[in-house]
C-alpha cells in the first residue's frame, strides 16, 4: 500500500468537523488550482486520499463520464453510483499518471494522459495500463471537468 498524502482540503482546516470542513473548503481549494493539468492531478490525488468533496467540486454538475462501455451523465450520478468504488480502488492501488498533451480553445481545455496502476483490489492483483481524456471548462470558480473518458487494459507480467 502506498503512503497517503494529506488531502488539500483536510490541510486547510485541521481539527474542524470533518463533513462541514470538507464541503465548505473544497470549492476554495479547487478555485486555487491553476492549470487544467493540475486539476487532473488534484482529481487523482483526491481519489487516492478519499477526499470525495474535492473530487465532486472538480467535476462540473453536468459531467459525462465514459468507462468500460458505461456512462454516468452527471456529477450526482457519479457520486451515487461509482465514486465510492473509485475511491476504494484508488486507495488500494498505486497509480502513476503521466500527462501527454494539454490543449486549449477559448475557455475549454483538454488533458490527455496515460497511466499504470499496480497493487491489489478485492483479492485481485492489478497491473494495468490506462489512457484518459479529460475536457475541462474555465468557470468563475476555476477549471471544472466536464468530460472524462477512461480506458484500461491488463498488462501481462513477464513469464505469464
Amino acid at each position: 500500500m502506498r503512503p497517503r498524502r494529506a488531502s488539500a482540503t483536510a490541510a486547510v482546516l485541521a481539527g474542524a468537523p470533518l463533513a462541514a470542513t470538507l464541503f465548505a473548503c473544497a470549492p476554495l481549494v479547487a478555485q486555487n488550482i491553476g492549470r487544467p493539468e493540475d486539476v487532473v492531478r488534484a482529481f487523482h490525488d483526491a481519489l487516492a486520499t478519499g477526499d470525495s468533496a474535492l473530487v465532486l467540486t472538480l467535476l462540473a454538475e453536468n459531467v459525462v463520464i465514459f468507462e468500460s462501455g458505461g456512462v454516468e451523465a452527471s456529477r450526482e450520478e457519479y457520486r451515487s453510483r461509482h465514486l465510492p468504488a473509485d475511491i476504494a480502488f484508488a486507495r488500494s492501488t498505486e497509480k502513476e499518471v503521466s500527462v501527454d498533451r494539454v490543449g486549449f480553445s477559448g475557455d475549454v481545455a483538454w488533458v490527455l494522459s496515460h497511466s499504470t496502476t499496480t497493487g491489489s483490489f478485492r483479492g485481485r492483483d492489478i497491473n494495468s495500463a490506462g489512457t484518459e481524456t479529460m475536457i475541462l471548462r474555465q468557470t468563475q470558480m476555476g477549471w471544472r471537468i466536464e468530460h472524462i473518458h477512461w480506458s484500461s487494459r491488463s498488462i501481462r507480467r513477464e513469464g505469464s
